[in-house]
């Protein structure tokens, strides 16, 4: 599948666990069948502007969030605070507190 395909895929999975849902519970609040869902989290499956309509309303996620800067190539657009959202939400709960815990302290040693 397209780098597209898995980078959407991946920006949903990061939003379902964010919100503690299975696949199955986000197949029955968006009505598309949980394989599908499975499918299109790991980039396999194309997936309709209209399921990825219905999985954006059932997250609470807007369109855009999950289309944001998808297919940009040049360098110079990098959106560094979108890659390290991306980064962190793929993580767990501990581990995002600890990177912030971390961050929070590189912080404040670069102040003093």
């Amino acid at each position: 599948m397209s780098e597209i395909a898995k980078i959407l895929g991946k920006r949903i999975r990061n939003y379902r666990t964010a919100m503690g849902l299975s696949q199955e519970k986000l197949a029955e609040l968006s009505g598309c069948h949980h394989t599908y869902i499975g499918q299109i989290e790991r980039g396999e499956k194309n997936a309709t502007v209209e399921s990825i309509e219905k999985i954006s309303t059932a997250l609470g996620v807007p369109l855009s969030k999950l289309f944001e800067m998808l297919g940009v190539t040049d360098k110079s657009e990098r959106n560094i605070p979108l890659e390290c959202y991306e980064f962190l939400s793929a993580k767990t709960k501990e581990e995002q507190e600890q990177i912030l815990r971390i961050l929070l302290c590189i912080d404040k040693y670069k102040e003093n």
